[in-house]
């Protein structure tokens, strides 16, 4: 097992890349901009992985979008723009977010912290601690760290459907050639759409 060091956030730093993320959303969706991370704090000028997730307030569990990286070497701001964007675009689910939703939305942020390369993720995965990427043979996929608590998922059945969504077989986190990589990160969400921001661990 290997493992790297990010960064991380103070409670300051998580509301602002939250705020950052939404300010990307809707610069994208009313205005088809990308929008500039601007004057940033100063762990956002620091390389690591961020995720951003979009989900609606309308309907138990519905995901509007999901996008970002787990490892980068870009500059934190720029990935969480970069996240936010494609989250809120067709490439993630299927449907662009519409300016209408933007009120009935929640976006959250992961800013990822610890990349763990592990050969045995039963022993050294947490649930609720790490999310978990797989890939083979080119073909890969990964799941934000909350969704395993917010379901009820099991171990087993949380590196299943890492698996299914990669496309890969449900089983395939358990092949030699199959790498399954943990990462920690730190989540800050909107408790309501634009509102107060609350630590997730």
């Amino acid at each position: 097992m290997s493992e790297a060091q990010g960064v991380t956030l103070s409670f300051e730093d998580g509301a602002r890349a939250v705020e950052l993320a939404r300010e990307a959303i809707e610069g994208y969706v009313l205005h088809g901009q990308r929008e500039q991370p601007g004057s940033m704090r100063e762990a956002f000028y620091q390389r690591t992985g961020a995720l951003v997730r979009i989900e609606s307030t309308r309907g138990p569990g519905a995901l509007r979008g999901c996008s970002g990286q787990y490892h980068s070497s870009d500059q934190l701001g720029h990935v969480i723009v970069d996240a936010a964007i494609t989250a809120a675009s067709d490439d993630s689910c299927g449907s662009e977010v519409r300016g209408a939703e933007l009120d009935n939305v929640v976006v959250s942020t992961c800013i990822v912290r610890n990349v763990v390369l592990t050969d045995d993720p039963l022993a050294d995965l947490e649930l609720g601690r790490h999310g978990v990427a797989v890939d083979a043979g080119g073909t890969g996929g990964w799941l934000y760290p909350t969704i395993p608590v917010e379901n009820g998922w099991s171990k087993e059945e949380y590196l299943t459907r890492t698996c299914r969504k990669a496309r890969l077989s449900p089983l395939a986190w358990q092949d030699e050639d199959t790498v399954v990589t943990l990462f920690e990160g730190e989540v800050f969400r909107e408790r309501s759409p634009r509102g107060p921001v609350e630590h997730l661990g």
